[in-house]
C-alpha cells in the first residue's frame, strides 16, 4: 500500500491508522503548491481533486477521501476495534463522529489556512471551531477515554489530527479540559508518535 500525504494535513489520520494496522506501507509526500509527488509525478493524474489523503492499494486501486480510507483500512484488515462491524450501533457511532469531524470541524478550520481570509472571517472561524470543540467536550463528559467509548477508533485518529490544528492557529485548548486530556492521550500513542515523527512534525 502507498499513502500520498502532506505533513500535518488530514492525511495524518490515515498514516496513524496504517501504523495501528501494522502492515507494510509506503509514503509519498505531496507538494501542495506544485501538486507534485516526491518523485516528481503529477499528483493530479493520481487524484484529480488534488487533495490528500490518497491510498493506493496493493491491487492498484486508488481510494480518496479520508473517512472512506480510514474505514477501508480497518475493515480490510479485520480491525474491528478501529472500526466496529458494519450494521452495529458501535459502527454507526464511529461513522457519526467521522462525519462530524469531516463536515463540521474540518471545514471550520478552512478560513484559518486561507491566505485570502480577512481578520473578520478568521475570527468567525475561531468562533465556529469553539462551538465544535464544546460539542466534543460534552461528548467526553461521561468519562469515556475516547470519542465513542473506551477504545481508540479511526474516528479518534481523524478528530485528533484536525483538533491538533489548534496548535498552529493560535487556539488554546484550556477551555476544554476533557478535549485537551483526550488529545494528550492520543498524542502519547506509539503509533501517533511514529507517524508524527515520520512527517517531521515532532
Amino acid at each position: 500500500m502507498k499513502l500520498y500525504y502532506s505533513p500535518g494535513a488530514c492525511s495524518l489520520a490515515s498514516h496513524i491508522v496504517l501504523r495501528e494496522i501494522g502492515k507494510p506501507f509506503a509514503l509519498d509526500r505531496i507538494d501542495k503548491a506544485s501538486k507534485k509527488t516526491e518523485a516528481g509525478e503529477d499528483f493530479l493524474s493520481i487524484n484529480p481533486k488534488g487533495a490528500v489523503p490518497v491510498l493506493e492499494t496493493a491491487e492498484g486501486e486508488v481510494l480518496t477521501e479520508g473517512a472512506a480510507i480510514l474505514q477501508f483500512l480497518a475493515d480490510a484488515n479485520g480491525k474491528e476495534v478501529l472500526a466496529p462491524r458494519a450494521g452495529t450501533m458501535a459502527r454507526a457511532r464511529v461513522q457519526e463522529m467521522l462525519n462530524f469531524v469531516a463536515s463540521e470541524l474540518h471545514i471550520a478550520f478552512g478560513p484559518l489556512f486561507s491566505k485570502t481570509s480577512t481578520t473578520a472571517e478568521k475570527d468567525a472561524a475561531k468562533s465556529k471551531i469553539a462551538e465544535k470543540f464544546s460539542w466534543l467536550e460534552r461528548s467526553l463528559a461521561d468519562g469515556r477515554s475516547h470519542l465513542t467509548g473506551k477504545d481508540f477508533t479511526v474516528a479518534d485518529a481523524y478528530a485528533f489530527v484536525v483538533a491538533n490544528w489548534a496548535n498552529f492557529t493560535g487556539i488554546a485548548l484550556d477551555k476544554w479540559p476533557r478535549l485537551k486530556a483526550f488529545m494528550e492521550r492520543v498524542a502519547a500513542r506509539a503509533t501517533v508518535q511514529a507517524a508524527m515523527k515520520a512527517e517531521g512534525l515532532i
